[in-house]
């Protein structure tokens, strides 16, 4: 139990913050000195500087982040383009040419190496800008809690990736001719490593500058936590228009599930005041996709078990939509996340 003791020093009200134990989400009683109950919220309201502007330049790190790491891996990858035969036209038309390890003759694993790279810098970039010049900690841009609520995490990764494996398998079964087995163990085993050491960095530095920088930052700004959903998801949407699956099946079809996928992320870290379970989520999600199937227009071009050619965006978007019932569901009985208010303020 925490008593809210009306303060102008950040610290003491964040040291109130953190003494709350991790029991059901609750609305704080009383009066409340915050423009927000969502401890989530709180937590972000009262760490390090919250002019949004600052956030705008935090935003602006992460990517000069990502784009350095770019530069530094271009010249190489231009070379390699060349000795393959591929043009400068070509690659002016298909940037995304760089990154398909076939038609640069590269190991598979070692370009998922390389695109997962990206985001280790900009991960790295990034928490030196919020933790020395924002002055944030990690566990304030990702939870309401003292600490990193690592249980949730793993259960959510359980929960998402036994349903993704579920789906596969009833695909496979229902429609054998769909899928070709290439499951080679050696290949495979790379993967798998790569992936695991890789992937959870890659998703981590997604949801930590969308469910967690960005959605504590809008949310300050329109002091409203669901324009905060609304606006990181349809940002996370965009930014994953340059996506191959986007160029081949259209815009107007992949930008509901990317926008959808990122509310319903959204909704999961302001009703659990914390980002662990999206992370779990998400985590799952790319790591399952880049193990178990590929197409000639997935992101993550990999050794998978199965190698498709029949794509169907349209059955996959509403297979993914009742997955995602199903998780929230799973996730509203184990945690009871029954406070809606909690996604207003």
């Amino acid at each position: 139990m925490c008593i809210i003791i009306t303060s102008n020093s950040a610290k003491m009200i964040h040291l109130c913050i953190i003494m709350i134990p991790e029991q059901e989400n609750t609305e704080s009683k009383g009066t409340n000195p915050f423009p927000f109950n969502n401890l989530f919220l709180i937590k972000g309201y009262v760490s390090g500087r919250n002019e949004f502007w600052m956030y705008l330049l935090g935003l602006l790190a992460l990517f000069l982040g990502y784009l350095g790491f770019q530069a530094i891996i271009l010249l190489p990858l231009l070379n390699i383009a060349q000795a393959q035969g591929i043009s400068l036209a070509q690659i002016a038309r298909d940037a995304n040419i760089l990154f398909n390890p076939d038609a640069m003759g590269m190991n598979r694993s070692l370009m998922l190496a390389l695109m997962m790279g990206m985001f280790v810098f900009a991960f790295v970039v990034f928490l030196l800008f919020s933790g020395k010049v924002q002055k944030k900690t990690l566990t304030s841009m990702l939870s309401g809690y003292e600490r990193f609520r690592w249980k949730r995490y793993f259960f959510a990764f359980a929960v998402w990736g036994f349903l993704l494996i579920v789906f596969q398998v009833i695909a496979y079964i229902s429609s054998p001719g769909d899928m070709e087995l290439r499951f080679e163990p050696g290949k495979f085993a790379v993967l798998f490593f790569v992936a695991l050491i890789l992937v959870p960095i890659q998703t981590g530095t997604e949801e930590l500058l969308f469910r967690g920088y960005l959605m504590q930052g809008f949310s300050m700004l329109f002091k409203n936590g669901i324009a905060g959903i609304v606006v990181t998801s349809v940002i996370f949407g965009l930014l994953h228009g340059s996506n191959p699956e986007t160029e081949a099946h259209g815009f107007l079809l992949m930008m509901p599930y990317y926008i959808l996928f990122g509310a319903f992320l959204g909704v999961l870290t302001l009703l659990d005041e914390g980002a662990e379970l999206a992370m779990g989520v998400h985590f799952a999600n790319n790591f399952f996709s880049a193990l178990l199937v590929c197409s000639k227009n997935s992101v993550l071009q990999t050794d998978a078990i199965f190698y498709t050619q029949v794509e169907k965006p349209g059955v996959e978007l509403i297979s993914w939509a009742i997955l995602a019932v199903i998780c929230f569901f799973v996730f509203y009985k184990t945690y009871r996340l029954s406070n809606w208010k909690l996604l207003i303020r």
